[in-house]
């Protein structure tokens, strides 16, 4: 992977903002047989976990 590519991957996924192709990619070469989240899904997804909300979150102080 590029440098510069990686270092617009790690500024994205510093400020919260996950890569849905990357995700996709995964999903196709790991769990083919399972479905994908649409970009709405992944997002919605994405910010429930971050936040603290909705199943698979991790646990909040307060």
């Amino acid at each position: 992977m590029p440098f510069l590519h990686k270092l617009a991957e790690t500024a994205r996924l510093m400020v919260g903002v996950p890569d849905y192709d990357r995700y996709v990619a995964h999903r196709a070469a790991h769990h083919p047989d399972e479905p994908v989240m649409t970009l709405k899904e992944f997002h919605r997804d994405r910010v429930a976990r971050r936040y603290g909300t909705g199943p698979g979150a991790p646990p909040r102080c307060c």
